[in-house]
C-alpha cells in the first residue's frame, strides 16, 4: 500500500453515534501499554498521527483514520489499565461491543499482544470476545525487537497457546522499530478488499 494521504477523520466517545461508512473499516485492538499506536504509525508511515500517551488508559475514544481514501484503520480504546474505574471499563466496553456488533464495513479485527509476555486474563477475555462477535482475530505480537532471535519461536508458542488460539489462526510478529511484519498485515488487508498489493511506500513523513 503506498500511502498518499492520511486523516484522523471521526472520534467516537461513548455518547456518539458511529460514522456511516461506506468504505471497508480495520479495527486494532489491545492493552493500553502494548504499542498500539506505534504499531499504527508504522503501518502508515507517519511518526505521530496516532498519539503515543505518557499515561496508559487515556484513550477513550474510538478514532477512525481515512487512509487513501480506501479505507479506515479503526483505533479502539486500550483496555487492562488498573488505574482506569471500573465505571469507565465498563463503558469502554459497551463501547467496543457496540462497534463491533454494529459497523456493517468491518472487515478485520487485529488483536495486539505483546510477545515478550504470556497473554493476560484480559487479553484472553478480549480474544473470545472479538470472536464471540463473529470475528476470527489477526494476532500482531508486538515488540519483536526486544526479543533475541532465539526466543522468537517459543514467544510465538506461548502467545498462541495462551490464548488458544485455532492452528489455521493468523499471528504476525511485528516490531514498530523496524518494521518487520507490516508488509505481511498489508498484504492481508488488501487481499481481504480486493486491493492489488503494490509496493510498500517507505518514507516517513513527520
Amino acid at each position: 500500500m503506498i500511502i498518499k494521504n492520511v486523516n484522523l477523520e471521526t472520534v467516537c466517545g461513548v455518547t456518539s453515534k458511529l460514522p456511516d461508512h461506506k468504505l471497508p473499516e480495520f479495527a486494532f485492538a489491545g492493552k493500553s501499554n502494548v504499542g498500539k499506536s506505534s504499531m499504527i504509525n508504522a503501518m502508515i508511515n507517519r511518526k505521530s498521527l496516532a498519539r503515543t500517551s505518557s499515561q496508559p488508559g487515556k484513550t477513550q475514544t474510538i478514532n477512525f483514520y481515512n487512509i487513501n481514501d480506501a479505507l479506515y484503520f479503526v483505533d479502539l480504546p486500550g483496555y487492562g489499565y488498573a488505574k482506569v474505574s471500573a465505571e469507565a471499563k465498563a463503558k469502554w466496553g459497551k463501547m467496543i461491543e457496540n462497534y463491533l456488533k454494529k459497523s456493517p464495513v468491518l472487515k478485520m479485527v487485529f488483536l495486539l499482544i505483546d510477545i515478550r509476555h504470556e497473554p493476560s486474563e484480559n487479553d484472553r477475555t478480549m480474544y473470545e470476545w472479538i470472536v464471540y462477535n463473529g470475528y476470527r482475530p489477526v494476532i500482531i505480537a508486538t515488540k519483536l525487537d526486544k526479543l533475541k532471535r532465539s526466543q522468537v519461536a517459543k514467544q510465538i508458542r506461548l502467545v498462541r497457546e495462551g490464548l488458544g488460539m485455532e492452528k489455521e489462526d493468523i499471528l504476525i510478529p511485528f516490531s514498530a522499530e523496524t518494521k518487520q511484519g507490516r508488509e505481511e498485515i498489508w498484504e492481508l488487508i488488501e487481499g481481504s478488499i480486493g486491493l492489488e498489493c503494490g509496493s510498500l511506500d517507505e518514507s516517513a513523513d513527520s
